[in-house]
């Protein structure tokens, strides 16, 4: 059984990190040419101002009285500058949108995984490029900018970690801290001639991270007065840094200013995922080459937002959070970041047509200097008659777009020359993705070649160890074939050197070989093979697909759960009836009427509001449903017992006799039967229930993190994270221990059930790798990531639980000299 175990954990663990592999790889490659506009820019100086977790409409909308809840901030749209909505992506987190700001890239959710306090991979950013840098903030996102860069031109203040409290009274102190430091920093400078010559100097940056509008959110939710006041004091702080720069520079008119978030948040709190409440965040700038505000008299959007803020007549410039860098980088007039693949806003900056041209082709050969260096990666890695080209992108067609967008420009036809550019950008972007993702279809097939090779090896597993099937077949037939091993080898060896050629990855060579050893098991149960088919024909057609379509239905039950919470409540209801269809409602009433009370009663909690979103005293979501579960599972074991005949037990036991102490007897197991694959359906139905019966189906981030404030309030992600993931997997202990009590009422073995829930959990698991997405909407990325990583993380604890739960029920505690045997 430990052998299964392990050799199951590790498959499905392989199966789990291969999504990272096809799907959410680092898009970064290193060798590309600095590129820079070879123009003066129109700005000496950027400060730049990041409000952690600020959301747009919480900014722009007006308050309860009428008035602009950031008058500063509205001042500067109506009368000095462009305003907007930046566009973030999936992982809506501090990190990837800090990364999408600074360095133009949107970072890969796998190295995002890797660390929060410094870089997992080297990148290029604005910072990195500037002469100098200085920064004030939070530990988090300073450090990771000021380790990356080169040199030291890049200096960093921030406060203490022990600050980031969500308990505290008063985090608006987070954002004074940095107010008042700038203040004195630009005081100091005054009487110190090093600093001040410095300051003077072209190309520099100013970025001050102010966390306590997150700090807010999560400790009050972003409707609390709390977190309203929050977006004052900062109102009120850029005024102040404002007018403290213009002081300092004598109103020179060469400071450029950017103020935007790096991830909005939902209303009850928390974000991560792709809601439009976390990726539409505020986005205003104003200074030096930038747009004065344009006054329109309509505007065309897709959201209402607009006439919600009275802003309908101010002409709105959204962008995409990657396109902040290339802006930043053309304004100062340092080289756009390597890695960027932001599009320069030209509409948004105020200076020549000459300049926009010149900034657009920059930009275009700054992306397509990515491509070139991706292409000609993977042309070296591929075998030359195996090697597809992007067509759309030539290398004919790169020198005629960059010859005639260059003969645009001479000739001063900036306006063409900008949409070529465009066009240009878009087709290297496509190009780039497209290179990306080369070897997907290749991964896939062998990641779902592995999945059907452990399934059939899993279901044959169960049949050989329950039916005998091989009854007849010669011993020489029962031998595995030597010829069969040989091509398994050679397939093998020949598969390795095609990698090696090629120059793949490490991990290449387990996603690509894992299948062989699995098939090769898979065939060399031949004889079983040869009995299921022969068993399978004598059964009535009728009975044989009725059966496969009762199965398919109740896998896409589970599988609909996700998307619709009601599922689990109709699926649930459906369990009530279970006792009507068999012979337990005249054989145990009493049993069964407390099994369709309790199903009905936790049929109630899918249809409730989800936990999180808003505090509601007379619904106490999160505590009553483990008491109902804890119920409903008790009087599964009572009804699992009921429903085996006395000729199939030699001797049927009381529940509360039952030893859980292991019995290598062997003869005391029964054959199959399908009310073991029921029961197998029952405990995954139930776990998806524990997990999801208080939850969010489309995102795990509306478990609300505010339950693990009672033991820790200071921020620290990875100990908040675990303490999250053990309040969530109590109810998965409950259904756990009813359901090892079942395998032992039942007498079935423990291996051959639980393969059963493992087959079912991988056929789940296999619709979600093929619903993965990465384009298309945010949400629709982020619910497909949640969906295939829920279901994996549900499998592979299910096999690490189940040889915990082994070791914990099958051995004896002596206590005080006298063994204790655990009872149910």
């Amino acid at each position: 059984m430990l052998l299964y175990i392990i050799l199951g954990l590790l498959i499905h663990l392989v199966f789990f990190a291969s999504i990272f592999d096809i799907y959410f790889t680092s898009p970064l490659v290193h060798g590309m040419t600095p590129q820079f506009t070879p123009l003066p820019p129109p700005a000496k100086r950027l400060v730049l101002f990041v409000a952690d977790g600020l959301r747009a409409d919480k900014l722009y909308e007006l308050d309860e009285n009428g008035n602009p809840r950031a008058p500063f901030i509205r001042n500067i749209i109506m009368h000095e500058g462009s305003w907007g909505i930046s566009h973030t992506r999936v992982p809506t987190e501090s990190r990837p949108g800090h990364v999408a700001l600074i360095a133009g890239f949107y970072e890969d959710v796998s190295a995002v995984a890797k660390g929060w306090k410094e870089n997992p991979v080297e990148f290029d950013s604005l910072i990195n490029e500037t002469r100098h840098t200085w920064c004030w903030g939070s530990p988090d996102i300073l450090a990771m900018f000021a380790k990356g860069a080169s040199g030291n031109h890049v200096f960093a203040h921030n406060y203490d970690a022990y600050s980031e409290d969500f308990g505290a009274q008063d985090v608006t102190k987070l954002d004074t801290w940095v107010f008042d430091n700038v203040k004195e920093f630009f005081h100091a400078a005054r009487n110190n001639q090093s600093l001040f010559s410095k300051l003077n100097e072209d190309k520099i940056v100013f970025f001050l991270h102010l966390l306590g509008i997150d700090t807010n959110g999560h400790a009050h939710r972003p409707s609390s007065r709390e977190y309203l006041n929050n977006i004052k004091i900062v109102d009120e702080g850029l005024k102040e840094i404002v007018s403290t720069l213009k002081d300092f520079y004598g109103n020179d008119g060469k400071t450029a200013f950017i103020f935007t978030a790096d991830h909005g948040m939902t209303d009850w709190g928390s974000h991560g995922a792709g809601h439009p409440l976390e990726t539409c965040t505020p986005f205003v700038t104003w200074g030096a080459g930038i747009k004065y505000p344009q006054k329109v008299l309509a505007q065309k959007f897709d959201d209402t937002y607009l006439q919600e803020w009275k802003l309908e007549n101010w002409k709105r410039q959204d962008v995409n959070q990657a396109d902040v860098a290339p802006l930043m980088a053309a304004l100062i007039g340092v080289p756009f970041p390597l890695n960027s693949v932001g599009t320069l806003p030209v509409d948004i900056l105020n200076s020549t047509d000459l300049f926009k041209a010149e900034s657009m082709f920059t930009n275009a050969v700054q992306i397509l200097e990515q491509f070139k260096v991706k292409m000609a990666q993977k042309k070296e890695a591929t075998l030359p008659f195996l090697f597809t080209p992007f067509n759309s992108l030539s290398d004919s067609k790169q020198i005629n777009i960059l010859r005639k967008a260059r003969s645009y420009i001479k000739q001063k036809k900036y306006d063409e020359a900008v949409s070529l550019c465009k066009e240009l950008i878009n087709l290297a972007l496509k190009g780039l993705s497209y290179y990306h993702t080369y070897d997907r279809f290749f991964l896939a097939f062998n990641i779902v070649l592995g999945f059907m090779g452990w399934t059939s090896y899993a279901s044959l597993l169960i049949i050989k160890s329950h039916c005998n099937l091989t009854r007849g077949v010669s011993k020489e037939v029962k031998k595995p074939s030597h010829l069969l091993s040989c091509s398994f080898i050679a397939v093998g060896v020949l598969l390795a050197l095609f990698l090696l050629i090629q120059a793949c990855p490490w991990t290449y060579y387990i996603y690509c070989l894992l299948p062989l050893p699995v098939w090769y098991a898979v065939l060399r149960e031949f004889p079983v093979i040869q009995g299921l088919v022969t068993l399978l024909l004598t059964f009535p057609p009728s009975h044989f697909v009725g059966y496969l379509l009762l199965f398919i239905l109740g896998v896409e039950v589970l599988v609909l759960s996700f998307f619709y919470r009601y599922m689990l409540t109709a699926g649930l209801i459906a369990f009530a009836g279970w006792p009507f269809i068999t012979p337990l409602w005249t054989r145990a009433k009493s049993t069964s009427l407390s099994w369709i009370f309790f199903c009905l009663l936790l049929a109630v909690f899918p249809l409730m509001p989800v936990v999180g979103r808003k505090p509601n005293i007379f619904l106490v979501y999160e505590a009553l449903f483990p008491l109902v579960l804890s119920c409903l599972m008790f009087v599964w074991i009572h009804m699992e017992q009921e429903t085996l005949p006395q000729s199939v037990v030699f001797c049927k036991q009381k529940v509360s006799n039952i030893q859980f102490t292991y019995n290598t007897d062997i003869t005391q197991f029964r054959d199959l039967c399908l009310d073991d694959i029921r029961r197998a359906f029952f405990l995954v139905f139930f776990l998806m229930t524990a997990f999801f019966g208080t939850g969010n189906i489309a995102s795990i981030n509306s478990f609300d993190l505010a339950s693990v404030y009672c033991f820790l309030t200071v921020f620290s992600p990875y100990m908040m994270g675990a303490l999250m993931m053990w309040k969530i997997l109590i109810p998965f202990a409950l259904v756990m221990c009813a359901f090892e009590a079942v395998q032992l009422t039942t007498q079935l073995s423990s291996k051959s059930l639980f393969l059963i829930v493992i087959n079912i959990s991988d056929i789940m698991a296999l619709h979600f790798f093929f619903l993965i997405k990465d384009y298309g909407s945010w949400l629709d990325i982020g619910t497909s990531i949640s969906h295939y990583v829920i279901v994996m993380s549900m499998t592979i604890f299910l096999v690490f639980l189940n040889g915990l739960a082994q070791m914990l029920t099958t051995k004896k505690l002596k206590l005080c000299g006298r063994p204790k045997s655990h009872l149910t």
